[in-house]
């Protein structure tokens, strides 16, 4: 899997000026009827199963898919002190497609883009007032995929390739916690698995092959917030 690294001291001072700028800001606990906005980055990892890519010529291909990271935004809504609804959205990720099985070895065969849009209900523990709160949620993720492109080694393996790879539902469990560093900012960090199954179609010059994957990403991010 790629590697990623994040600018913390960058980060860190990011979240200082927040705090600073907003010790004037009136109370505000996380409470119902209240709204939030957050903002933060996501690492998506996914956790692949692979099936063989099914038709004439190569046996045996199987696929992985590399880690990627992208910018979010979240909008939470308090239905009540303790249970809430939050909708996640980002720019789209950037997965790297790489051989397996039977092409072991050979490297990158493509990368797609996807992005994938999440619905979750929630569960926060403590109270409104907390400093610190920890909640659960489950959510639906739908995993919608586009601008793929085979690489050259998969052009070389099966001639010019166009890939389409399936848009699809999941199940999201999450858990989290928010950390208030005033009566207004936040930081919040999330861990999600998404359970996640698609099928991509490779259309080589009027042959096409289908391959079966889990992905079942798990995601991990870390975000700065503001309460309404």
């Amino acid at each position: 899997m790629k590697k990623f690294t994040t600018n913390l001291p960058t980060l860190a001072a990011t979240f200082a000026a927040l705090a600073l700028a907003a010790i004037t800001v009136p109370a505000a606990a996380q409470s119902a009827g209240q709204w939030t906005v957050k903002v933060g980055e996501n690492l998506i990892t996914p956790k692949v199963s692979s099936g063989d890519l099914s038709g004439p010529g190569l046996g045996g291909v199987k696929v992985d898919v590399n880690s990627a990271y992208a910018p979010i935004v979240a909008a939470t809504y308090m239905v009540t002190d303790n249970v809430s609804t939050e909708l996640v959205l980002g720019l789209p990720y950037r997965h790297d497609m790489i051989g397996k099985g039977s092409i072991d070895g050979v490297g990158k065969i493509g990368d797609v883009q996807q992005l994938p849009p999440t619905l979750f209900v929630q569960y926060r523990f403590m109270e409104p007032q907390a400093k610190l709160r920890p909640y659960v949620g489950l959510g639906l993720t739908y995993a919608y995929f586009r601008d793929a492109h085979a690489s050259p080694t998969l052009v070389a393996l099966l001639g010019p390739t166009n890939i389409e790879i399936d848009a699809k539902f999941g199940i999201t469990p999450q858990i989290g916690a928010t950390y208030s560093i005033n009566d207004r900012w936040f930081l919040d960090t999330a861990l999600t698995k998404t359970y996640l199954k698609t099928t991509a179609t490779l259309d080589s010059s009027g042959t096409k092959r289908t391959i079966d994957t889990k992905l079942d990403p798990v995601a991990f991010s870390i975000s700065v917030g503001y309460k309404f």
